[in-house]
């Protein structure tokens, strides 16, 4: 008699093309009902499947209404996820990963079929094709998060981007200047137009969209602050005042005498470009007006103040750093001027300590004075010990010590061995020493007590001579 499975228990049989299939009816996580199916090509490895399937179940992990194909799901991230959350220039750069790498090489994969090896097989790959470490970084960097929005819609179990070992990257230490090449940087940059600009990100080590997404209500003269508020970016063919890299971007700066009096400069500077425009000026000319723009009154280009900053280093022979860097400058400064790390952490607006660190650096100098404190510690201590313990400063060994009319020295050099260089004191010979030693102390003892019977007799008569 054949057994009938129970009620979810599901179905196993042989297909017409000699395959097994296991099937089950089992619930999706829209809470619909869904036949599963699974194939394998013995009866076990079909059950074996199907069990699988029924533990999950059991254990709250519902099927997903719809396969779906690795590039379907990425449209899908791309518009509900990205486009919803991110900045426009985030979602652009997600959009160009996805559209160079991730589609071509995993598009027509299952989002369920995806393994770890075949992850591990896509960062080789490109590699192969002549990508760099940084764009493997970067794909790894958007499958991750891909997967992980679908493990947050209970479409997968695991991370296999996350999971799969991908080649060492260590992305470019930033660089930085020395105090005297920020000033020699500032000394020729004074007849540059931008010049307040890079006084400010020098200063205050603000993000080149930070600096020029300022306005005039975020000065307060008074109470001496400074608002970074928003930024100016480049979206499309526009550029739009956007929100904040993150929420730790937005705060008050102290308004130091410098930014002041760069900013009162700045202010009569703008004050004769509108007055030159006239009807040609675009900004409010309200305090919602940016504190930089160009000659008509719209925003500057973020890409031409890093233009500006270029041509002053080509121009003077300074040494070359990105724009960006300044704010590693700015970091290592205040860290070389013992600034605390969680106050740097909020002058430059980072939301974790750990990113504060990249913008700080150890400059040869701060080396050579921390191994200097090394070298005077163990090395000069080290001499001195030495010095100690030289033979020149220790007594001599022929020197012999007397102790009680004794004399104690070492033994002859045809009873010395290599692990001994003294005899050690047999129990007789510390016997008699101690005898020795009781002996002479009861001898001074009585001539001790004979000189004061001898003073006192001495001294008597002369009292009683006073006494008369």
């Amino acid at each position: 008699m054949v057994r009938r499975n129970a009620n979810g228990e599901g179905s196993i049989y042989k297909r017409k093309d000699g395959r097994w299939e296991g099937a089950a009816y089992l619930g999706t996580i829209s809470g619909n009902v869904k036949r599963l199916r699974v194939y394998g090509k013995t009866r076990k490895e079909a059950h074996e499947k199907l069990t699988t399937a029924l533990a999950q179940a059991q254990q709250g992990i519902s099927l997903p209404d719809r396969t779906w194909k690795l590039s379907e799901y990425l449209d899908y991230w791309l518009d509900r996820a990205v486009n919803a959350k991110l900045r426009p220039n985030t979602h652009r750069r997600y959009e160009g990963v996805v559209r160079l790498h991730l589609k071509p090489a995993l598009g027509k994969k299952s989002l369920q079929q995806l393994s770890v090896r075949m992850v591990e097989d896509f960062y080789k790959n490109l590699l192969t094709e002549g990508a760099s470490r940084n764009t493997v970084y970067q794909a790894r960097k958007v499958l991750g998060a891909v997967l992980t929005h679908a493990m947050r819609e209970e479409l997968l179990l695991r991370n296999v981007a996350r999971l799969a070992e991908m080649p060492r990257y260590k992305p470019n230490e930033g660089q930085y200047w020395t105090a005297q090449e920020v000033v020699s940087f500032l000394r020729v940059a004074q007849s540059d137009p931008l010049y307040e600009v890079f006084v400010l990100v020098v200063l205050y080590g603000l993000r080149r969209g930070e600096v020029l997404g300022i306005r005039w209500r975020d000065v307060d003269f008074e109470k001496g602050v400074l608002r970074i508020r928003q930024q100016i970016q480049r979206i499309g063919a526009s550029l739009q005042e956007v929100e904040l890299k993150t929420n730790s971007s937005e705060r008050d700066q102290p308004l130091l005498t410098t930014a002041r009096e760069a900013l009162m400069r700045q202010r009569d500077k703008q004050a004769a470009a509108r007055s030159a425009a006239g009807n040609e000026w675009v900004g409010p000319g309200t305090n919602d007006e940016l504190v930089f723009t160009t000659r008509t009154g719209s925003p500057i280009e973020p890409r031409n103040l890093y233009r500006s900053f270029h041509r002053i280093l080509e121009k003077d022979g300074i040494r070359r750093i990105k724009l960006h860097e300044l704010r590693h400058t700015n970091g290592t400064t205040q860290k070389d001027l013992d600034v605390p790390e969680r106050d740097i952490q909020a002058v430059l607006g980072h939301s974790n300590v750990s990113t504060t660190r990249i913008y700080q650096h150890v400059s040869l100098s701060n080396k050579r004075d921390a191994l200097e404190k090394v070298e005077n510690h163990l090395f000069t201590r080290q001499s001195t010990v030495y010095q100690r313990r030289s033979r020149q400063t220790l007594p001599s060994t022929k020197k012999k010590l007397h102790l009680n009319g004794e004399v104690l020295s070492g033994g002859a050099s045809q009873t010395r061995t290599g692990d001994t260089r003294l005899f050690r004191p047999t129990q007789d010979t510390v016997r008699d020493r101690v005898t020795s030693i009781n002996q002479a102390m009861r001898v001074h003892g009585r001539t001790w007590k004979l000189g004061c019977i001898a003073v006192n007799i001495a001294v008597k008569p002369s009292d009683l001579e006073l006494a008369a």
